[in-house]
């Protein structure tokens, strides 16, 4: 992370939708994310007054491996584990952070496989544990004092366990693990020299064996899964999340307020066509006005939206939009200014225009584009996406010039934020016409 990385790098409200995107509805992984990065993701969603994303499922391996694991690691701090482990020093950095966390659960679930697969084996022997039990500190003693006691050899046999009948012998002898480390053990001698908390070591001298059966066999039907395998999506296809304006209904567009996040008392609004949100595509419309270098956000980079004309059709649903959010929003108190979704003017060209909002995302030290844009030509069905960095302002610009006509793909995201409310057009995708 550079200084100027961070000056050039969007607002959080400019991206705060690809950010739910990308978290709304997954399961979230981490090292105490439960009181850290949870609180921070709800805090800054609702600093700018949306609703945050909300996980399917979260998986903190801190409390996980507290509760499953035992404090065999010390502290249970990230980089302690990964000390435990022989993992190196944490990093901390965002990415080096992630994927020393998934090798620390990655091996804390192999221990715990492990342990939970042959019990009587590992955990008696203490394989994968470094601490002493009271027998072993008394057996220690007992040693330095001149009388050892006899305890049960770690690598008796099932046939040589008459505890054991002869069905649980076989069920042992057949048991993948034990498989596995009896073929260690006769495979490599250094096995039983290893240190026994030498986890690392054990782990790494595992053979498993079926991995490259299950390569094999992949490999075999892999040409079959391909040629059943689904094509990929046409970019230039219509998603069916997204509605065509003839087929919304203006009876059926509502705006209702829900909670800001699960447990919040803090409510957000949200428009609806019938039950689903509101997402539109509407083909050919006129850039009016293009990226203008005149309006700056706060880092000084030109705020990314454009102006389009509004066909009549489309500035019907807009405008229904508009009423039921702004009569909510009079129903719900709020003392912010409404702004109009539709945007008129007096004068000669008094054609309905509104903005649509373009999208931009960090990228290490640079910033994109973060809502897709293709171009085609006329009369053509060929599609190519067009990649944008932030800093190439004048390619992004010069492709959306006044009269270019455009595909669009956008969300109606209602806002209230800083004494202005009204409903904010996220373009999500745009397809250019380009001419011949």
């Amino acid at each position: 992370i550079t200084r100027d990385g961070v000056l050039s790098a969007p607002t959080f409200f400019e991206i705060a939708d690809e950010v739910y995107d990308i978290l709304h509805g997954r399961i979230w992984a981490g090292h105490n994310i439960k009181r850290f990065d949870c609180v921070r993701i709800r805090d800054a969603f609702a600093e700018i007054g949306l609703s945050p994303p909300e996980p399917k499922a979260t998986i903190d391996s801190l409390s996980l491996l507290t509760q499953k694991f035992g404090k065999r690691a010390g502290d249970m701090k990230m980089a302690s584990l990964a000390t435990y482990f022989g993992l190196g020093d944490q990093a901390h950095r965002s990415l080096d952070d992630v994927r020393m966390n998934l090798e620390v659960v990655k091996y804390c679930a192999t221990v715990l496989f492990l342990e939970s697969s042959v019990p009587d084996i590992l955990t008696e022997t203490s394989w994968f544990s470094p601490r002493r039990s009271p027998r072993t500190r008394s057996n220690e003693e007992s040693s330095s004092n001149g009388v050892r006691e006899s305890t049960p050899s770690s690598s008796m046999s099932a046939k040589d366990d008459p505890s054991l009948s002869s069905v649980d012998a076989t069920t042992i002898e057949k048991h993948p693990i034990i498989s596995l480390l009896t073929e260690c053990s006769e495979s490599d001698a250094s096995c039983s020299e290893s240190d026994p908390s030498d986890i690392t070591t054990l782990i790494s001298k595992l053979h498993i064996g079926t991995l490259q059966t299950d390569a094999e066999d992949e490999a075999k039907t892999g040409g079959q899964q391909d040629e059943s395998a689904p094509p990929s999506p046409d970019p230039d296809s219509k998603d069916e999340s997204f509605l065509g304006v003839d087929e919304v209904s203006v009876s059926s567009i509502s705006a209702s307020l829900i909670p800001l996040y699960r447990g919040s008392r803090s409510l957000r609004m949200k428009l609806f066509h019938s039950d689903s949100p509101m997402h539109l595509c509407c083909s050919s419309l006129k850039v009016r006005f293009g990226i203008s270098r005149k309006f700056v956000d706060d880092s000084g980079r030109p705020r990314l939206n454009i102006v389009v004309d509004v066909p009549p059709d489309l500035c019907k649903i807009l405008d229904a939009s508009n009423d039921v959010a702004h009569n909510l929003s009079i129903d719900s108190g709020t003392s912010s200014e409404w702004r109009p979704t539709v945007i008129r003017k007096n004068g000669f060209a008094n054609y309905p225009t509104a903005r649509l909002q373009i999208s931009s995302e960090s990228n290490g030290d640079d910033a994109k584009c973060g809502t897709m844009v293709y171009q085609k030509e006329e009369f053509s069905e060929t599609i190519q996406k067009l990649d944008f960095s932030i800093k190439d302002f004048e390619k992004l610009e010069s492709a959306l010039l006044l009269g270019t006509l455009v595909d669009a793909f956008f969300s109606l995201k209602p806002y209230d934020y800083q004494g202005m409310a009204g409903i904010r057009l996220a373009a999500r995708k745009l397809v250019l016409h380009l001419k011949k």
